[in-house]
């Protein structure tokens, strides 16, 4: 089978095609016809080699998945030829990912796209990581409460759109922060109750505005870096503080002084290590049914690439101009 591989750490223009062999499912896994996958930050990385997470050389990268099951292995009875699947399962140590023709995914970590999900097929492939890493974040690690006041860093960002969706879903008010009014407009779509301009107005400004001083009783940074210091600036006492990037020093005494709880999510742990691969079919059957329910759509960046030109991809995304989540059709 074809596929789009790295063969050396590097720039977006590492990615080669190659021939390489097509998989064959083992117990408990299927094989899937790829049609989609999308980009991720956490490829860039492992395409960079700043994360040391990937498969071996030469390795196919990423996660999401979104195809047509064509062989199972022993013992899968949830899926059988011909069903449309979607989800996050490969790109990391040990599981090759959905730049190729064919992929082998553990059948825990699979959606089934049924008759009444609207979202077609290909566009399935942008939502799994960003989903189940918001859901893992706000749902399972936080316990986001209906009526809770909430700050989701970066709302029109991959993670951060899903975010929104998912806690207005769950009841909670949520205030997100943008940089222009286009951005504005495309999380107020999402569902954001308030706009946070955050180059024009700081942390303790919008905390004044928005909760009387007293801060937000959860918020979600999606960004990391110097952002993680505003966040913990932006959570009320005893608040609980969720990020998915902590790769940064950071002075930790105003978190401590406020008693956060900081939760630190990573959702290729699953992959990596086994651990929590029994949770997965809960958090792949919360996507579905919002899904169903008509209650979480993707954000798709306005350029889609084809699978061949994945190095585009990569550059437009660590461009920043990147709106939502970036495309990829075999």
């Amino acid at each position: 089978m074809k596929a789009m591989v790295i063969e050396e750490f590097g720039g977006p223009d590492v990615f080669v095609e190659r021939e390489v062999e097509t998989p064959e499912p083992a117990a408990g896994q299927v094989r899937i016809k790829v049609v989609a996958s999308s980009v991720n930050p956490i490829e860039t990385k492992i395409r960079s080699g700043l994360v040391k997470a990937g498969p071996a050389m030469p390795a196919i990268l990423n996660g999401d998945v979104a195809g047509i099951v064509d062989k199972v292995g022993a013992g899968v009875t949830s899926f059988s030829k011909g069903d449309e699947v979607f989800g996050c399962a490969g790109g990391t140590k040990g599981w090759p990912g959905a730049l190729a023709d064919f992929m082998i995914a553990d059948a825990r970590l699979l959606a089934k796209r049924t008759s009444s999900m609207t979202l077609p097929l290909a566009e399935c492939a942008a939502l799994p990581l960003v989903f189940l890493t918001a859901w893992s974040a706000l749902v399972e690690r936080a316990n986001i409460q209906a009526g809770e006041h909430v700050l989701i860093h970066a709302g029109t960002g991959g993670v951060g759109h899903a975010a929104i969706q998912i806690a207005k879903h769950l009841g909670a008010r949520v205030a997100t922060t943008v940089s222009t009014p286009e951005k504005a407009e495309l999380a107020g779509r999402s569902g954001a109750d308030d706009i946070i301009f955050y180059r024009d107005e700081s942390v303790e400004a919008y905390k004044e505005r928005l909760t009387a001083g007293k801060g937000f009783s959860l918020v979600f940074d999606t960004v990391g870096r110097e952002n993680l210091d505003r966040a913990i600036e932006a959570t009320a006492i005893s608040g609980r503080l969720c990020s998915i990037n902590t790769r940064s020093t950071h002075d930790l005494s105003l978190m401590h002084a406020k008693g956060l709880t900081l939760h630190v999510i990573f959702r290729s742990i699953p992959l990596l290590h086994g651990i929590g691969m029994e949770d997965q079919p809960r958090l792949v059957s919360a996507m579905c049914e919002m899904l169903e329910q008509g209650a979480i759509r993707p954000l798709l960046d306005p350029r889609r690439f084809s699978f061949a030109r994945v190095a585009e991809a990569h550059r437009r995304l660590e461009s920043g101009l990147a709106v939502g989540k970036i495309l990829l059709e075999r």
